[in-house]
Protein backbone atom coordinates (compact mmCIF):
# COMPACT_ATOMS: atom_id res chain seq x y z
CA UNK A 1 0.00 0.00 0.00
CA UNK A 2 1.31 3.77 -1.48
CA UNK A 3 0.58 6.49 0.56
CA UNK A 4 -0.37 8.38 -2.92
CA UNK A 5 -2.63 5.30 -3.03
CA UNK A 6 -4.19 6.48 0.71
CA UNK A 7 -4.46 10.24 -0.50
CA UNK A 8 -7.10 9.09 -3.33
CA UNK A 9 -9.33 7.35 -0.84
CA UNK A 10 -12.34 9.33 1.29
CA UNK A 11 -11.98 10.06 5.20
CA UNK A 12 -14.48 6.97 5.66
CA UNK A 13 -12.61 4.82 3.67
CA UNK A 14 -9.28 5.69 5.31
CA UNK A 15 -11.22 5.02 8.51
CA UNK A 16 -12.44 1.42 7.55
CA UNK A 17 -8.63 0.53 6.59
CA UNK A 18 -7.21 1.49 9.53
CA UNK A 19 -10.07 -0.67 11.51
CA UNK A 20 -9.31 -3.25 8.85
CA UNK A 21 -5.17 -3.31 9.09
CA UNK A 22 -5.89 -2.88 13.45
CA UNK A 23 -7.43 -6.20 12.91
CA UNK A 24 -5.38 -7.87 11.16
CA UNK A 25 -2.63 -6.89 13.35
CA UNK A 26 -4.49 -8.23 16.46
CA UNK A 27 -4.64 -11.85 13.98
CA UNK A 28 -0.87 -11.84 13.06
CA UNK A 29 -0.22 -11.24 17.08
CA UNK A 30 -2.09 -13.88 17.95
CA UNK A 31 -0.65 -16.34 15.73
CA UNK A 32 3.21 -15.14 16.32
CA UNK A 33 2.19 -16.04 19.99
CA UNK A 34 1.41 -19.19 19.37
CA UNK A 35 4.06 -20.14 17.12
CA UNK A 36 1.44 -20.32 14.03
CA UNK A 37 2.94 -17.13 12.20
CA UNK A 38 4.62 -18.32 8.87
CA UNK A 39 6.17 -14.89 7.99
CA UNK A 40 6.93 -13.13 11.12
CA UNK A 41 7.76 -9.70 8.86
CA UNK A 42 3.84 -9.42 8.02
CA UNK A 43 4.01 -7.62 11.44
CA UNK A 44 6.18 -5.33 10.24
CA UNK A 45 4.68 -4.57 7.08
CA UNK A 46 0.89 -4.01 8.59
CA UNK A 47 2.20 -1.68 11.00
CA UNK A 48 3.75 0.13 8.98
CA UNK A 49 0.43 0.46 6.48
CA UNK A 50 -1.49 1.72 9.72
CA UNK A 51 1.18 4.38 10.17
CA UNK A 52 0.34 5.78 6.67
CA UNK A 53 -3.01 5.57 6.91
CA UNK A 54 -2.24 7.72 10.26
CA UNK A 55 -0.02 9.72 8.70
CA UNK A 56 -2.44 10.99 6.06
CA UNK A 57 -5.23 11.38 8.23
CA UNK A 58 -3.15 13.97 10.28
CA UNK A 59 -2.03 15.31 7.10
CA UNK A 60 -5.68 16.19 6.07
CA UNK A 61 -6.38 17.19 9.22
CA UNK A 62 -3.29 19.95 9.32
CA UNK A 63 -4.50 21.30 6.41
CA UNK A 64 -8.10 21.69 7.25
CA UNK A 65 -6.51 23.67 10.23
CA UNK A 66 -4.39 25.46 8.04
CA UNK A 67 -7.16 26.90 5.90
CA UNK A 68 -9.43 27.87 9.22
Amino acid sequence: MKATDLRNKSHEELNQELLALKEELFKLRFQHATNQLANPLQLKTVKRDIARVKTVMRERELAEQKVN
